[in-house]
């Protein structure tokens, strides 16, 4: 999440930005210290005057659009992520049966960040985190409640950190079966999307299926697909933040100069 306060923009009559395009969603994948190129895609989108009302993720994508949801600008969210360690989101577990670690500490940070642990209904744009549900092994996505809690499930790394209580199951990380929860944003009402992937070239056996997915998106005209490239960078070490922002960057200008839609790219 954040570790650094920013100012939330005051919602219009529909809890959005009066700015934003209620058509447009955006879907930022997970991946470690990966997401960290998620910043530089919204830095872009930024000076583009591109602003989706709807935001979806998992796992530190979810972080990141959630942060993005919340009305955190791109400066703000940029320092937090340079400034990120990994205390701020779980401490030793003193339960380990659980979990090595305990995510707990992320509500403190949440609240830190927006000054209180928010509703994700009452954020000033739309916003769903996607989980796992251990016993189905089926994609659940989370789009009200505290925003502490969706965030906690959707980062939960079986035997790692602690599955989440949510409605009578068990919730993990939503990388074990959506990785890019395109459809979330779909089902929250976004025409359009740009989905943020990482992973690209070198994608493993083991994530075939997303990389079948993938396909599918770049046949779609109502996506634009952005796949930041993070070959010799640093998954679960913060050494390359600086590199993977400016690969978000890189990533998402290519993507949106060469995009089909005749209205991407230009400010409204």
């Amino acid at each position: 999440m954040a570790s650094s306060a920013g100012t939330r923009p005051s919602p219009d009559e529909s809890g959005g930005r009066a700015s934003d395009d209620r058509s447009l969603g955006l879907t930022l994948g997970g991946g470690g210290v990966f997401g960290a190129a998620h910043v530089g895609v919204l830095q872009v989108l930024a000076e583009r005057g591109l602003r989706p009302e709807i935001a979806t993720g998992t796992s530190s994508g979810a972080l990141v659009a959630a942060a993005y949801a919340a009305g955190l600008d791109p400066e703000t969210i940029e320092r937090a992520t340079r400034e990120f360690r990994w205390r701020s989101i779980a401490t030793w577990s003193r339960r380990p049966r659980w979990g090595l670690l305990d995510s707990g500490v992320l509500e403190q940070e949440v609240r830190r960040a927006l000054g209180s642990d928010p509703l994700i209904e009452d954020l000033p744009r739309r916003f769903a985190a996607v989980a796992t549900d251990l016993r189905t092994r089926r994609a659940v996505v989370i789009d009200e409640g505290p925003l502490s809690r969706a965030l906690r499930a959707t980062i939960a790394v079986p035997g790692l950190l602690p599955p989440v209580p949510h409605r009578g199951a068990l919730l993990a990380d939503g990388g074990i079966v959506d990785n890019v929860p395109f459809a979330a944003a779909r089902a929250l009402g976004a025409d359009r999307v740009i989905v943020v992937r990482l992973h690209a070239k070198w994608e493993s056996v083991r994530m075939m299926r997303t990389a079948t997915r993938t396909a599918e998106l770049v046949r779609d005209p109502s996506v634009v697909l952005i796949q930041p490239e993070m070959e010799r960078m640093a998954q679960w070490r913060t050494t390359d933040v600086l590199r993977l922002i400016e690969e978000g960057r890189r990533a998402a200008t290519a993507a949106l100069d060469g995009a089909a839609w005749r209205d991407v790219g230009r400010a409204p």
